[in-house]
């Protein structure tokens, strides 16, 4: 341990050093997004241009300027130079009008489920860091949210990096019994799960947040087994499913951002998924990790169903990221798992991209970066390596559905 300067001051102990370093970083991070987002210290969505509009309702662009023209659906702002912009929220009220008018397209249109269809639950999951596990939902999350469906984003990891992306961190805006731990816990604090979901500055995406807090459900569920909390929804990898089942009326989709660890967080989250998937970082030492996360996963879901769970996913997948197409050893490891897996790799990769860890640094997907955030042809290509995962993550959704 290093020793004051200060022969007279007793030493620092490890755990006072590394408190302090810890509110220095706060207060820092606190300050830098103060900053970014001036001036109500709060992230905001960019604006749609008309042609990127029309591409996304699958309209020409004449017949959004003639709706405009005409009064119909929405009135655009317009920039200094006379072009149209649209929030997403007015390009959600552009669909649901185009859907009301075109009965036979409305499902192109507002692709939102219907009826009997199924709630659908994705868990993102592995245990290796690295593996983009955050991103992935991050970015699947604005995906589905700009083709018009509703999504509720849990974080339930507790260093709470997928909160971060939505602006918030937790240790300034995220108070105590604010997670998702508010709504699963034991004791009389139990909070409805209404009561944690946060409306996010992107039209179409809820979230419930996370902070360390989430740590106390591991801690406290071996005990509450002890004390009999052992059957029905009561049983702790039935917990989370049942507190979004009060919530599946109001969204199409829910995304859960799991914890890098097999605790019992994670069971919960495997037993509430209607599909799984899992992101691997194409090198061999990460390969052989998430060999370990599956043979742990395995095991543990193994107890579960003995323990009366029913583990039933509509698919699991396998999603390759950070993938350089022109590293050779990559190459192999992806051409192996393919083999291995087959169809339960997902056909596209999310490539390596400057563009992705550029949108890191300001706390964005790919979605929200303006043209100039970064080069053009980078941007462009991130987005159509990021897009082709996602619309066949959708299209397993709309499978599932009977679409």
């Amino acid at each position: 341990m290093k020793t004051s300067l200060n022969p007279a001051e007793p030493p620092e102990s490890s755990a006072l050093k590394i408190s302090r370093q810890s509110k220095l970083l706060s207060a820092q991070l606190q300050s830098i997004r103060e900053r970014l987002y001036e001036p109500e210290s709060a992230k905001t969505l960019k604006t749609f241009t008309s042609r990127e509009v029309a591409q996304l309702l699958g309209i020409a662009e004449s017949t959004l300027r003639q709706m405009s023209l005409d009064g119909e659906g929405v009135i655009p702002d317009r920039q200094d130079n006379g072009r149209r912009i649209y929030t997403l929220s007015q390009v959600n009220q552009i669909r649901a009008h185009l859907a009301n008018k075109r009965p036979a397209e409305a499902l192109d249109f507002l692709p939102r489920r219907r009826g009997d269809e199924k709630l659908q639950v994705l868990a993102v999951a592995n245990f290796k860091g690295g593996s983009a596990k955050t991103t992935t939902t991050l970015h699947l999350a604005h995906y589905l949210a700009v083709q018009g469906l509703r999504v509720l984003a849990i974080d339930l990891d507790p260093q709470a990096s997928l909160s971060a992306m939505f602006g918030y961190q937790p240790e300034f805006d995220i108070a105590e019994n604010e997670t998702v731990y508010a709504a699963i816990r034991y004791d009389d604090q139990r909070r409805p799960v209404r009561e944690v979901i946060r409306k996010t500055y992107f039209d179409g995406v809820d979230l419930i947040p996370a902070n360390l807090e989430l740590m106390e459900y591991e801690h406290e569920t071996p005990q509450a087994i002890a004390e009999g909390y052992g059957r029905g929804d009561e049983i702790f990898f039935r917990r989370l499913s049942a507190v979004i089942a009060e919530v599946e009326a109001d969204y199409d989709v829910v995304l859960i951002d799991a914890p890098p660890q097999l605790g019992y967080l994670t069971l919960a989250a495997l037993c509430a998924a209607s599909g799984l998937l899992i992101t691997i970082h194409p090198a061999m030492i990460d390969v052989a990790s998430m060999n370990q996360f599956l043979a742990m996963m395995s095991d543990l879901m193994s107890v579960i169903e003995e323990r009366g769970g029913t583990l039933s996913h509509d698919f699991i997948r396998y999603l390759i990221t950070r993938h350089n197409p022109n590293d050779g050893p990559q190459v192999n490891v992806v051409t192996l798992l393919r083999s291995l897996f087959k169809e339960d790799v997902l056909a596209p990769a999310v490539v390596e991209t400057t563009a992705i860890a550029s949108a890191g640094l300001e706390k964005k997907s790919l979605y929200e970066l303006t043209r100039g955030s970064v080069g053009r042809d980078t941007l462009s290509r991130a987005l159509e390596s990021m897009d082709a995962v996602n619309r066949e993550i959708f299209l397993h959704i709309k499978t599932v559905w009977g679409r």
